[in-house]
């Protein structure tokens, strides 16, 4: 039992032999003791003084003494401040819990089991005519630190995906390949399929763009040279061939998708995500347009004379949302509703998050009551994780005109980085071979770009600096990183030297404020793992990993390890060691960072 319920539970049953009152353990307010006095956890006293009927200092003397009284094994002394008991906790208690979460693999996790709630998290969403950017990057590893965070939380978890393989800038990519690709295909080219089809999209812009210029030089406004652009005009008609099934435009369309999604792949496998399901909108839109009719006929939904069907959320505070054009064709809107159709047939859904932009938080504030009306549980709770932009130094990304920042180059570029920057150490280490140090490399350059992204509350826009994110020191993954490699080298000598971590720690071993300290803030973890979950916010975790290493490196500063005499001593700061190791392992994983264990 951790230490705080067992002080809750002490304090419940001081209430009522002191003053006969009944109060429930988990309503007694415990914060940690403010750093100017001595204490390590502190009582609020407030809330019994209507059943003490005595000033706050009496209060928390007569409760102190009931605990020191009482349960000595968990708290040695106390002092009072006003209406605050600060209580200091028998150092027993401390080794006793750190032995606890040297006990437990995934201390701080909650077990997931067939009766656990099921909650499906969508993220990435690509287009299949450009590869992924900055911008999806920042998606995708929020979107798997979510789902790990979320399962740790004792959630059955089901990753998935939507992808954008139709509507009209798919046609873009086509066509200018069909103009001016000569059959050109990612083998010839030596290019991964996304880039190549990428770079047919922004060829289609630039002829497209040449010649709206040309058709305004002639006289034409230019609202009307964007339409009538002999380009567009085709890539239009390529849509309504795509619409209607012709073979020739669906089998050149099949084709380059594939060249797509094996790019796609090779870059997701580089980030360590993957997906449980994937779903497609060329799949899923004619679905949402099933729905829709349903709900027309149930009269959630009205027609207007021109054919287009339409949801009035006007009570709900809303406007007027469509769902079909005229012409019958669906927008997001009806394809969103047609896969959540689609899972709902393949899962039972009790909790649905989709990890999309703040771009799209109206869009998502109507899918939620559209679903609610057509009879999805999980509809009116469906949660949007929204996060904001990701901005470089020298501004935003912009795909068409080919500037956006390519997540390929990116993973690549902070790779190479983190073996420049980490050379010097890597260099230092014995019997180190160049596949190895190839690895350390890529599992700093990682840590770095997803600790950097990662750290930043998913709510707010943020500035990606590469340079920063690599930096050895600060609250950079790097820097824990090597942290964690430095604990694990620690172990190593101990090992090397013949000195075992028993199974049982010795409980009469002193403990200094700073072992105490950091023992209490391993304590949080679990604490933190709960919040993350329930805040959806995978930062809490970077930051408490981060302050975690912080306080390490200042008690390894001021106390030795290896070289302890007192072998109680010793034993007790190895196992210390180990816990803080694991906890910054199993805190960073959950992040989808790797730790390496030589750096």
């Amino acid at each position: 039992m951790e230490i705080t319920n067992r002080i809750q539970e002490a304090v419940a049953s001081g209430i009522k032999s002191l003053y006969g009152q009944e109060v429930a353990a988990e309503s007694v307010q415990l914060q940690e003791t403010r750093p100017e006095f001595e204490g390590q956890v502190t009582l609020v006293v407030f809330p019994y003084l209507r059943m003490s009927r005595k000033r706050p200092e009496d209060t928390a003397q007569d409760v102190g003494e009931y605990l020191v009284r009482e349960v000595p094994d968990v708290v040695a002394r106390f002092n009072v401040v006003k209406g605050f008991l600060n209580l200091v906790i028998a150092p027993a208690q401390w080794i006793g819990l750190l032995q606890e979460i040297n006990s437990q693999e995934h201390f701080g996790f909650r077990p997931v089991t067939p009766e656990s709630p099921l909650v499906m998290i969508e993220f990435s969403s690509p287009n299949t005519n450009k590869p992924l950017h900055l911008g999806h990057v920042r998606n995708n590893l929020l979107g798997w630190a979510l789902a790990q965070v979320m399962e740790a939380n004792g959630n059955r978890v089901v990753k998935t995906n939507i992808v954008n393989d139709r509507g009209i800038h798919i046609c873009k990519s086509m066509l200018a390949w069909l103009k001016w690709g000569n059959g050109e295909t990612p083998e010839t080219s030596g290019k991964k399929g996304d880039h190549l089809i990428g770079d047919y999209y922004v060829l289609f812009d630039k002829h497209y763009r040449e010649e709206v210029k040309e058709l305004v030089a002639q006289g034409m406004d230019e609202e009307q040279a964007r339409q009538e652009a002999p380009l567009i005009k085709e890539a239009h008609e390529m849509l309504v061939r795509w619409e209607q099934g012709d073979e020739e435009v669906r089998s050149l369309w099949r084709r380059m998708n594939e060249w797509v999604y094996a790019g796609f792949d090779e870059t997701y496998r580089a980030l360590g995500v993957s997906f449980d399901k994937i779903y497609y909108e060329s799949e899923t839109y004619l679905e949402g347009k099933e729905k829709v009719e349903e709900g027309l006929a149930k009269g959630f939904f009205y027609r207007r004379e021109d054919g287009s069907v339409w949801a009035d959320l006007t009570k709900e505070g809303l406007d007027e949302k469509l769902l079909l054009r005229s012409d019958g064709t669906s927008v997001y809107m009806t394809q969103d509703i047609g896969t959540a159709k689609l899972r709902f047939q393949d899962y039972p859904i009790d909790k649905m998050i989709y990890v999309v932009g703040n771009e799209q938080n109206y869009h998502f504030q109507v899918l939620s009551i559209l679903l609610d009306k057509l009879g999805f549980k999980w509809g009116r709770d469906l949660v949007h994780f929204s996060y904001g932009m990701v901005e470089l130094p020298n501004g935003k990304m912009k795909s068409r005109e080919g500037t956006v920042v390519d997540a390929d180059d990116l993973i690549q570029t902070m790779i190479e980085d983190a073996s420049q920057m980490s050379a010097d150490k890597v260099n230092r280490l014995e019997d180190i071979t160049p596949e190895e140090a190839r690895e350390i490399a890529r599992i700093v350059g990682m840590g770095a770009l997803k600790y950097f992204i990662l750290k930043v509350d998913a709510r707010k826009n943020m500035l990606f600096n590469p340079e920063e994110s690599i930096d050895f020191n600060g609250n950079t993954g790097p820097f824990i990183q090597y942290t964690y490699a430095r604990i694990r080298s620690i172990l190593r000598k101990a090992q090397a030297q013949g000195i075992e971590i028993p199974a049982e720690l010795p409980t009469t071993a002193e403990l200094s404020d700073k072992e105490v300290s950091l023992i209490q803030h391993l304590q949080g973890f679990a604490q933190t793992v709960r919040q993350a979950g329930q805040d959806y916010n995978p930062s809490c975790i970077a930051n408490y990993c981060y302050d975690l290493v912080k306080e390490y490196n200042q008690f390894y500063h001021d106390f030795s390890v290896l070289r302890e005499e007192d072998k109680q001593k010793q034993v007790v700061r190895l196992a210390l060691s180990e816990a803080v190791s694991k906890v910054v392992r199993n805190g960073l994983g959950l992040l989808g960072i790797e730790v390496p264990e030589r750096m």
